[in-house]
């Protein structure tokens, strides 16, 4: 027989062993002792006692007492058991109501005390059974022997997830934890017990209390607590050697994307302590839904979380546009299987062909256009600056030009904190795509031309966290360029979100400033992941640097001397000052870069000539080092 039917059987057994002695329990208090029960009382008792039996054990089958795992039993069981026992009396109670009006069965009389009395000894006899297996299964020797290898918890949060967690915890089937107790910043719960575990107190006493305790893991249980408290704890563990698991958001939960029991291991994102963007989803309502939204560079890692957070606003139709098939294919799986009746379209084509985005443009008159299409990578675009030029600056070009003519309404550019005085051709051809654009704004025309500028994106493909994953998994070297480089950084949905609100801020000739937070040190970024990863930096895995690549500076701006700033709504969201640049100014200047190109000679002077702050990063980096 199945080990959870015989559990079953035998705890059936013993309900119907305690609902006869509850009932003669009963007899024996209210009338001390069975002979001295009224003979008008007798009368079809067993009868009476064996029909209230059977209706109780029903009553417990119907509300599934016999499918919970009481070896983990806590309040919320024993409030079940009350339940139960209150129904099945009240069933009793209206059984016998009824029987007494039928003339035959008239004379089966049952004291309400006696339901009564029989039902406190009903939640004895149901909850002791129960709780019994509970105590007796954590003070067996096999549970002893098992707890002395169980990773020892520590849970931050002694609230409604402190206590989801602990439960959690304790019905995981291999049960490998012992939770020890709980730490919480509300003072006033320091030195309580919940759930028999002690509240030690709050982070100032969290080192303290992982030595003294020998805990080997730290839970967050704090889903509704700001990111920057999250960080200061993270940041006071992360050099302990505790492993940290960490809940999901509250407004995850709240979604229903993640349950409460997700307990998760804490990642790179944790410690960057980023807030959940606020959206005003009524402005940027106003724009997409109903609207045809073309998205260029819709594979990428950017051009792909747009795509996701806009399918969420319902638009007339998503087009789609990516010149590598695998990335667009990835997406487009994805998409029609997450929103099956988004209207989706997917192309396969380069925004250097002007011909090819002219006829896509003319086919579907996107009303809302998202420029996500480019070369990122330094070193590459080093090596190859025409490409450069050719994709990202003329590419551009011709999608605002189309935008222009068939009167997209919104044209967003996505480009880069590497545009501010670039010492790079990636950065240099990013500041002349914000020119492009700030030059179509210029005409006054129907459509509103802006650019969203914003650092590096955490996961992002190419960027350095899947990098130092990948070495970590290898076993090392971590490699980083310089221990003095430092970068702004935030999440792909988090930067996707603001790219989507600021296009709902446009007006015409912005460029948007996205608040990146405080910049990190690579060195320390590296470092950090080591130590999420289980390993001790410089001891397990060894960290080099491999000095400075082409093109690449110790630092990033996010904004150029002449340009202000000015807030908006949102928070995480400024404006910079628009700098004036004419559509004709615009035309003669990439004529000659296109002559330039044409005629095979150095593209980087050509580029200087339009990017005056373009310089090298020795004469960057060399004051930054001064400084």
């Amino acid at each position: 027989m199945n080990k959870r039917i015989y559990k079953v059987w035998v705890l059936v057994f013993l309900d119907i062993i305690s609902f006869f002695m509850s009932f003669l329990w009963a007899y024996m208090i209210k009338f001390d002792g069975i002979k001295q029960i009224p003979t008008e009382l007798r009368y079809h008792l067993v009868d009476g006692i064996i029909l209230m039996v059977v209706a109780k054990l029903i009553i417990l089958i119907l509300m599934k007492m016999y499918s919970k795992i009481w070896r983990f039993a806590g309040i919320t069981e024993m409030i079940d058991v009350i339940i139960a026992a209150a129904v099945g009396t009240g069933v009793v109670m209206g059984g016998l109501f009824l029987i007494s009006r039928h003339p035959e069965l008239s004379k089966v009389l049952i004291p309400r005390s006696i339901l009564l009395l029989s039902f406190i000894f009903d939640v004895i006899f149901i909850g002791g059974t129960r709780f019994s297996y509970r105590l007796f299964f954590h003070v067996s020797p096999k549970e002893i022997i098992r707890h002395q290898h169980q990773k020892r918890v520590l849970i931050y949060g002694a609230g409604q997830a402190g206590v989801m967690v602990l439960k959690e915890l304790n019905a995981r089937a291999n049960n490998e934890y012992a939770v020890v107790g709980f730490m919480d910043d509300d003072v006033s719960k320091k030195g309580q017990r919940m759930h028999g575990l002690f509240v030690y107190g709050n982070k100032q006493e969290l080192l303290k209390t992982l030595a003294k305790e020998d805990i080997n893991m730290l839970v967050l249980a704090m889903p509704s607590a700001s990111e920057v408290v999250k960080k200061e704890i993270l940041n006071l563990v992360k050099d302990t050697g505790v492993k940290i698991s960490i809940l999901p958001k509250v407004h995850d939960i709240i979604d229903g994307t993640i349950a409460y029991s997700s307990i998760r291991p804490v990642e790179i994102e944790d410690l960057l302590g980023r807030e959940q963007v606020q959206l005003n989803n009524r402005q940027i309502s106003k724009y997409l839904e109903g609207k045809r939204v073309m998205v260029t560079g819709g594979g990428g890692s950017i051009g792909s979380e747009l795509c996701r957070q806009i399918a969420k606003y319902k638009p007339d139709r998503l087009i789609i546009v990516d010149i590598y098939e695998n990335n667009a294919y990835d997406i487009q799986l994805e998409l029609k299987r997450t929103f099956p009746n988004l209207a989706l379209e997917v192309f396969i084509a380069s925004v250097r062909d002007e011909k090819r985005i002219k006829s896509l443009f003319e086919r579907f008159r996107p009303q809302v256009v998202f420029h996500a299409a480019a070369h990122k990578h330094v070193p590459l675009m080093e090596d190859s600056p025409e490409e450069a030029i050719k994709n990202n600056v003329f590419g551009t070009y011709n999608v605002a030009k189309s935008a222009f003519e068939f009167e997209s309404e919104k044209f967003v550019l996505i480009s880069t904190d590497k545009a501010v005085n670039p010492t790079n051709v990636m950065g240099a051809s990013k500041r002349l795509c914000e020119m492009v654009v700030q030059a179509f704004a210029s005409q006054k025309h129907k459509t509103e031309f802006v650019a969203v500028r914003f650092g590096n994106v955490l996961g992002s493909n190419g960027s350095v966290i899947p990098i130092f994953k990948k070495q970590i998994k290898e076993g090392g070297p971590v490699t980083v360029t310089h221990p003095d480089i430092i970068r702004y950084f935030m999440t792909i949905p988090e930067a996707a979100q603001l790219v989507i609100q600021a296009g709902g801020f446009a007006m015409g000739g912005e460029i948007f400033v996205l608040d990146m937070g405080d910049p990190v040190k690579i060195d320390t970024l590296a470092r950090d992941l080591i130590r999420l990863s289980g390993f001790e930096p410089d001891v397990d895995i060894k960290v080099t640097y491999s000095g400075l690549r082409p093109g690449e500076k110790l630092y990033e701006e996010l904004l150029m001397s002449e340009e202000g700033l000015v807030s908006t709504e949102n928070e995480k969201i400024f404006v910079a000052k628009p700098m004036d640049i004419t559509l004709d100014e615009l035309l003669k200047g990439l004529d000659r870069l296109k002559e330039t190109l044409e005629e095979m000679l150095p593209i980087v002077p050509a580029i200087k000539a339009m990017v005056p702050t373009f310089k090298t990063p020795d004469e960057v980096n060399q004051a930054f080092l001064k400084e």
